[in-house]
């Protein structure tokens, strides 16, 4: 952790909407004038696509069908905690782009599938922003999460991760719903070693819960909506959160635990913007503080 070089992480699984919190976590940057730099977690996947198709037929013929981004043999975990550890102490790091498509390819001049050149942050950053799959990750060889001085965890409940993780990859990747379920399947064994073990790391993680029946997400036909879901919040350590002021500015929402609240789904952006703004601040501030 570091009062010159603040880090903010965002940790959530494939589907599970970190990139929503993402767009959140701009509009309260651009607002508070915050100048951020930008890690991509996918910028650290070890392989690119033709390469990792590459590597899972490998394996598969090795009779490994776990195989999956998630695990530090697909991740380069050393050179995250490294990236994560250089900004904290000098305010940049190294990093690159993973190219999805043609959109992006033209922006980096990459071909889609691939990486750009690692190259430097910009420099004269207020606080480095990571979001991706590994930002509280705890190895026995890595401690990413005990760099970064804010760690959000975004965790839908499972069945609603996996209705929206198959419609987006049916609609916007053109896969199959069995190909997707081949997919959840194989990613299961690193999911619950390496996914789920950051959300004890987070600070705060926000779990949408649908109250829809979801019991079949592999037949659902859409994802529930905002207006049919209500968001658990937890904090870590709830000393100087001042609930009474959160639940009187969320309308219908409660307090389910000492340090918790929950609230209605379509106020998810609201909550975020209450309780983040104030806590990016102070990283701002005791930042300042130190010139």
């Amino acid at each position: 952790m570091s009062r010159k070089h603040p880090i903010i992480s965002i940790t959530g699984s494939s589907g599970a909407g970190t990139t929503s919190v993402k767009k959140t976590f701009e509009q309260i940057f651009f607002r508070e004038k915050v100048n951020a730099a930008y890690i991509e977690g996918d910028a650290f996947h070890r392989y690119d696509r033709a390469e990792m198709r590459a590597q899972m037929a490998k394996e598969a013929e090795r009779g490994n069908k776990h195989f999956s981004h998630f695990s530090p043999e697909t991740n380069l975990f050393e050179e995250l905690e490294r990236a994560f550890r250089d900004y904290g102490e000098t305010g940049t790091a190294v990093t690159r782009h993973y190219v999805h498509d043609a959109e992006e390819s033209a922006l980096h001049g990459a071909p889609p599938g691939t990486f750009t050149e690692w190259k430097g942050l910009p420099e004269n950053s207020d606080l480095l922003f990571y979001e991706g799959l590994h930002g509280a990750v705890v190895t026995d060889k890595v401690n990413v999460a005990r760099y970064a001085d804010l760690k959000i965890g975004v965790v839908p409940v499972i069945n609603l991760e996996w209705i929206q993780k198959l419609h987006r990859d049916r609609s916007a990747r053109g896969y199959s719903t069995e190909a997707v379920t081949d997919t959840i399947l194989r990613r299961m064994p690193d999911y619950i070693h390496y996914i789920c073990p950051q959300f004890t790391e987070t600070d705060i993680n926000f779990q949408r819960v649908p109250t829809v029946d979801t019991s079949n997400p592999f037949v659902a036909r859409w994802i529930p909506t905002p207006d049919e879901s209500m968001v658990v919040i937890r904090f870590k350590n709830p000393r100087g959160i001042d609930f009474p002021y959160l639940l009187s500015m969320l309308p219908q929402s409660w307090m389910s635990r000492a340090n918790s609240i929950v609230c209605p789904g379509a106020k998810l952006d609201l909550a975020m913007q209450l309780i983040l703004t104030p806590l990016i601040m102070q990283l701002i501030e005791r930042k300042r503080n130190l010139k």
